[in-house]
């Protein structure tokens, strides 16, 4: 399984963007993914899962209401969503997979590169 992170950038605080986590090599749909994030000179940090039914957990309450995530199966895809984005929200994230289950520690067998965010006026 190879992931591929994209959809990062440069937004304005206050801003949205929409992260994708596109998978090949195997079907997405056999995983749960999770979104971490790594700021830099700080550990990697869970910010939310989601079941291959759909179902999802958020872990941080720095995140909660303003990240979500999905997953598309038929597009091999998964989503995460930033609204209402903040300068301590920058960072590089990260989507990871699992064929056991959600995790708030980052022992994900498989991992994504990674897409910069950056919020900043």
């Amino acid at each position: 399984l190879q992931l591929v992170e994209s959809g990062g950038g440069l937004v304005q605080p206050g801003g949205s963007l929409n992260l994708s986590c596109v998978a090949s090599g195997a079907n997405l749909n056999r995983f749960y993914i999770g979104w971490f994030r790594q700021a830099p000179g700080k550990e990697r940090e869970a910010i939310s899962c989601i079941s291959s039914s759909g179902g999802s957990v958020d872990y941080p309450d720095s995140t909660k209401g303003r990240f979500f995530i999905s997953r598309d199966n038929a597009k091999n895809t998964a989503y995460l969503r930033l609204n209402s984005l903040k300068p301590e929200d920058t960072a590089i994230y990260y989507c990871a997979a699992s064929r056991y289950l959600c995790s708030p520690v980052p022992n994900y067998p498989y991992w994504g590169q990674g897409t910069q965010v950056t919020v900043a006026s």
